[in-house]
């Protein structure tokens, strides 16, 4: 989820989104002279990933305008260096991630089917939040909820879940009672993102169920992130794991921090079956104009492995459309997950920068 924002009277730009973000990041260190920000004063930034800490300032306070609406007095964190490159992936200029500030100045509506938000003042009376009422903790500026899972072995937990709209998988599990949780028997090797230190890794399988309010979601594609990237971290709340959009995306639902509430109704995709990527490649965005399309990283023995594609080869066209003319979403929806569907792809190879083309045939697996 992307919104554009005004800071202090300049822009708009481009925020994600992200309850799983307690204070602002502006991850585009640019803004620094755009903005003509002053008197930062430097910061570490401790988090998910598998480097060091980061190097970020603080800026004092800014103000912040969405359409008519405005906050003043908001502190952020400006990274040195932009370490998400947010934009390669999202395919448009992305400058910061924000999270707190916004969620918690408005009661907030999602529909994900018309991607579409409705704000509504935190003082309104009448306010529709239609849907099944769920309680949550407000907790170091973050939201989390309290659900019951059935692991692959049939073990049924209740856990704390941290609800992370910036995060793309349906449920991340972390460790319970401090010791991680024991991986499931059909599981693959992947990169899981990237977290405030690096990237993030280990494994993505699946559970039995995941209960959210009185609506149980079964068969649930499910990350497992390694123990040593998790020790990297600093958590102030004591969790389980992460809830990630992939869960929300199947309900409308409405964000009230103020009454510590989050309301869920079902959408039709509610019962859709979780899937995990089927061609095995990671892409990124390049050029200019974000006109290019890269082949960042090629899992083994996955489906993009097996059509020989590799790590920076460029797409230049799918079924004979040139990816030119085609939008993120578009190239995302073509490659949404459909067992042993064929796609003719027009590749650069970076060895020999030869034009090639190859048969990229979908293959489940996990």
């Amino acid at each position: 989820m992307i919104i554009p924002l005004t800071i202090n009277g300049k822009g708009p730009f481009n925020f994600v989104l992200d309850t799983g973000v307690g204070l602002m990041i502006i991850s585009d260190p640019r803004l620094i002279d755009s903005l003509q920000i002053s008197n930062l004063k430097s910061i570490k930034i401790s988090g998910l990933g598998e480097g060091e800490d980061l190097s970020a300032y603080i800026s004092p306070g800014i103000e912040l305008a969405l359409e008519s609406t405005k906050a003043e007095n908001i502190s952020a964190a400006v990274l040195k260096t932009d370490v998400f490159e947010l934009s390669n992936y999202a395919g448009i200029n992305i400058h910061g991630l924000i999270g707190y500030e916004f969620f918690n100045s408005f009661i907030v509506r999602i529909n994900f089917i018309n991607n579409t938000l409705t704000l509504f003042r935190p003082e309104t009376n009448h306010v529709p939040r239609k849907g099944f009422r769920i309680p949550i903790s407000i907790e170091e500026r973050k939201p989390y909820v309290i659900s019951e899972i059935v692991l692959e072995s049939g073990e049924k937990l209740t856990g704390k879940f941290i609800i992370d709209t910036g995060a793309g998988h349906p449920v991340s599990l972390e460790t319970n009672d401090g010791v991680p949780f024991k991986l499931p028997e059909n599981k693959i090797n992947a990169n899981l993102g990237i977290g405030l230190t690096g990237p993030i890794n280990g494994y993505v399988g699946r559970i039995k169920s995941l209960k959210i309010g009185k609506y149980i979601l079964e068969d649930v594609i499910t990350a497992f992130p390694d123990h040593k990237d998790l020790s990297s971290g600093i958590y102030p709340v004591s969790r389980n794991g992460n809830m990630g959009i992939a869960v929300l995306k199947r309900f409308n639902v409405v964000f009230d921090y103020h009454r510590s509430s989050i309301y869920i109704k079902p959408s039709f995709k509610h019962k859709e079956p979780f899937e995990h990527d089927m061609t095995g490649m990671e892409l990124s965005s390049a050029g200019d104009n974000f006109e290019k399309l890269i082949i960042n990283r090629v899992e083994p023995n996955s489906s993009a492995d097996i059509a020989g594609l590799e790590k920076g080869d460029e797409i230049l066209a799918i079924n004979f459309k040139p990816v030119s003319e085609m939008k993120e979403n578009e190239i995302e929806n073509m490659f949404k997950p459909g067992d042993e569907r064929n796609f003719v792809i027009d590749i650069i190879r970076t060895s020999s920068k030869t034009i090639e083309r190859v048969i990229l045939r979908l293959k489940k697996r996990i």
